[in-house]
């Protein structure tokens, strides 16, 4: 009656004894159920996304790297030692954190910001530079580290609040 084997009729080549009838039975379509919404608690909220302000202040003396290296050459093994602590507090304390802290380095606010700081370090570098006070003690570049560090605090926490708004918006949080 019909051919029974893996891949097309054509190519198969056993054969069902005639006395031997196959049924196909197709389920019943049965509606699938959506999955049901939790209620607005399971939704993360506003408090918990949050990353701490001093967290940014990693990311603060980073962005004075460049200063502090410039300040104190022999720096470099402890921003080295920062960056490793960064990271293993990313990866464990704020774990639960870390979809907020996704949404922040892949988001637009960011990028803006990190491009902002570029062109904050390279103008205002050049400006002073060009009015013959280059930054060139020590004291000075400290100094510049530290405004840089605190920029970036600032912006980075502004950029929190903003895309915690949104996700509350979205009604991806509760307030």
């Amino acid at each position: 009656m019909g051919s029974i084997g893996f891949g097309t009729a054509a190519t198969s080549t056993f054969a069902a004894p005639a006395a031997a009838t196959v049924a196909i039975v197709e389920p019943a379509a049965e509606p699938i159920a959506e999955p049901v919404a939790g209620p607005a608690d399971e939704r993360p909220s506003v408090a918990e996304m949050r990353l701490p302000v001093w967290f940014f202040g990693f990311e603060g003396v980073l962005a004075g790297a460049f200063d502090l290296l410039r300040a104190a050459p022999s720096a470099w093994p402890a921003l080295v030692v920062l960056a490793a602590v960064n990271i293993g507090v990313s990866l464990t304390l704020m774990r639960r954190r870390l979809k907020l802290a996704k949404l922040l380095w892949r988001g637009k606010g960011t990028r803006n910001v990190a491009f902002g700081l570029i062109g904050l370090r390279l103008g205002s570098h050049l400006v002073l530079g060009l009015l013959g006070t280059a930054v060139d003690t020590a004291l000075g570049h400290v100094l510049f580290a530290l405004v840089m560090g605190t920029v970036t605090v600032a912006l980075l926490a502004y950029v929190q609040r903003t895309a915690l708004g949104a996700l509350v918006a979205a009604g991806k949080a509760t307030a």
